[in-house]
């Protein structure tokens, strides 16, 4: 079983080419499946990485700029000729209204499952969605239409269970939830055995942070501090860096300064200009400034985990 990965499915930018396709990607956090933005080809990169379509459940759009976002009408469409039930949840930007209420009546009337919008303002640091493996929050951005990047929060649970002392008291079954949510244990002669000898701590919740489309933003650090991963859109080089500002985007350079302010364990760079040829030379750039760094590929599996930079 996963414990936290992301399967990057598109990590270019505004144009697609032969080298990357629009930006989106799948976190699959103990088995659930949560995709973040949904630009053209997802389902078929999908289909390439054998993601299972019905076990989607909720789909993340930070921004309403085609390369993020039309993939979602295919997909939609898809979820219903497979015979979906299940209820699909859609979260972004207000705007999203807009553009998918008209898909909907158009083109998805009979429907055999049901799609919900959760619209709430980008530019608010929020609780966006619980469930019971996430918790995902709204990191805003500053690009050219309101955007947000999110903050995915793994649910560890309660402690851990000492195989060895269960065994040692002949613990029952049905007693060791609750000694795992912090319970003493009562033998069966009426001895104490105190909670803390029976377990250990719940390993530390793991993070990861998606921040794409931006332009330099120090303004996210303190929401993104010490994450596990951190992906953030390295648009241009640094030799550009007046096309980057100019359309409120990031250069690698940038990006890692990012990483390396924030401290966090390992950086994710894409969301590639089409004008690039070869990424070898934003990768470098980033490095130099930010050594745990990796240049996203479609295809790439990112294991989020508590390794050091």
């Amino acid at each position: 079983m996963a414990r936290f990965e992301i399967t990057i499915l598109g990590c270019g930018s505004a144009t697609p080419t032969l080298r990357h396709d629009p930006t989106s990607q799948v976190a699959n956090v103990h088995d659930n499946l949560y995709m973040i933005d949904c630009g053209e080809l997802t389902q078929v990169q999908m289909r390439r990485r054998k993601i299972c379509f019905n076990r989607l459940r909720h789909v993340f759009i930070s921004h309403l700029h085609g390369d993020h976002c039309f993939g979602l009408p295919g997909l939609i469409s898809t979820f219903g000729l497979l015979g979906r039930r299940g209820e699909l949840v859609i979260h972004g930007p207000q705007m999203l209204e807009e553009f998918i209420n008209p898909v909907l009546s158009l083109f998805c009337k009979d429907m055999t499952y049901s799609v919900r919008l959760n619209l709430f303002d980008p530019q608010q640091h929020a609780l966006v969605m619980e469930d019971a493996a996430v918790q995902v929050y709204s990191i805003p951005l500053k690009h050219r239409v309101p955007t947000c990047g999110y903050l995915i929060v793994e649910k560890t649970g309660g402690s851990h269970l000492i195989r060895e002392m269960a065994d040692f008291y002949q613990i029952p079954l049905k007693m060791r939830a609750e000694i795992k949510q912090g319970a003493d244990y009562v033998t069966p002669e009426g001895e104490i055995i105190p909670n803390s000898r029976l377990t250990c701590p719940a390993d530390p919740p793991l993070r990861y942070a998606f921040c794409s489309d931006t332009a330099f933003s120090p303004e996210i650090i303190p929401w993104i501090e010490g994450v596990d991963c951190l992906y953030h859109e390295a648009t241009f080089m640094d030799k550009d860096l007046s096309l980057a500002q100019a359309t409120l985007h990031s250069t690698a350079r940038q990006a890692a300064e990012i990483a390396l302010r924030a401290q966090v364990k390992q950086l994710v760079i894409g969301h590639y200009s089409a004008r690039y040829e070869d990424i070898k030379p934003l990768l470098s750039e980033a490095q130099a400034v930010f050594p745990g760094t990796m240049a996203a590929d479609e295809g790439m599996v990112v294991r989020v985990n508590k390794a050091t930079v």
